[in-house]
């Protein structure tokens, strides 16, 4: 139901450790709002597939092509999560027209920002459907920090982001062994301190985190397609123990391994 110009038809926190392809070649009836989390995966933006990372922001609107794939390309990181909307509605409109809205930008990190997203998922799953004021305002405080995070957002320059990816592929290759920033930066040639913050500042979270992210998606994935046990996946991801496997993997998906594995 539109309330005073917004209708939210879709609002979630997407997670795909498997294949998965979103496409609307004739045209999309919504505005989507999409914000890469974790992980990486492929989109159509102005007639070419270009990859999607994290702290990248989709926009389309009504009557665009979207095409959206995850796990085409063969990948050590082989997952993806997202915060996305799919709405439309007047207000909407009025918003989107006010300035330039490129399909895909890098944003600023703000924790506000998915702070907010959370609210408005959770209350769009409410069993009455949540409240369409609540709803709106949620909405509409997104979108205006949405602008705020695009236009604070650094320009990224070519030879950093190179740099950045260079460390990242070194991390990915590197996840299930002990991992040091000395190595890191001595293999993308640069000092550990340009290396820590040129990563931070390109992908929006640090080196060890991101070594985490690469740990717990390998993680998900025995545990969703092996017998192994836990403090074997612990033991074959990287993590070293399973006391710190069950902490990380707890304070990520907000349930224990254990309760996890016997659900899937």
């Amino acid at each position: 139901m539109e309330t005073n110009g917004v209708d939210i038809q879709l609002s979630s926190f997407s997670r795909h450790i498997q294949p998965f392809w979103h496409v609307f070649r004739d045209g999309l009836d919504t505005y989507i709002i999409r914000l890469q989390a974790e992980g990486e995966c492929e989109a159509l933006i102005d007639g070419e597939m270009v990859p999607v990372l994290p702290g990248d922001l989709l926009l389309f609107q009504p009557g665009d092509v979207y095409d959206l794939r995850i796990g085409e390309k063969e990948s050590p990181l082989g997952y993806s999560a997202d915060y996305y909307v799919m709405c439309t509605g007047e207000w909407v409109d009025s918003w989107w027209s006010k300035q330039a809205r490129a399909k895909k930008s890098r944003i600023a990190e703000d924790s506000k920002l998915h702070s907010l997203w959370q609210q408005l998922i959770l209350e769009k799953r409410r069993l009455d459907g949540g409240s369409p004021d609540i709803l709106e305002a949620l909405f509409k405080a997104l979108c205006l920090l949405l602008d705020r995070a695009i236009a604070e957002a650094p320009a990224a320059s070519s030879a950093s982001l190179l740099l950045g990816l260079k460390i990242k592929n070194y991390v990915e290759e590197h996840a299930t062994s002990l991992i040091r920033l000395e190595d890191v930066a001595r293999h993308a040639g640069i000092s550990v301190t340009r290396a820590v913050h040129l990563f931070k500042d390109q992908f929006g979270y640090s080196v060890m985190q991101y070594a985490v992210q690469i740990r717990l998606a390998m993680a998900l994935r025995l545990m969703d397609n092996s017998n192994y046990t836990l403090e074997r996946i612990a033991e074959e991801t990287g993590f070293g123990s399973y006391t710190y496997f069950h902490r990380v993997f707890r304070e990520r998906y907000g349930v224990a391994p254990g309760r996890y594995q016997r659900r899937s």
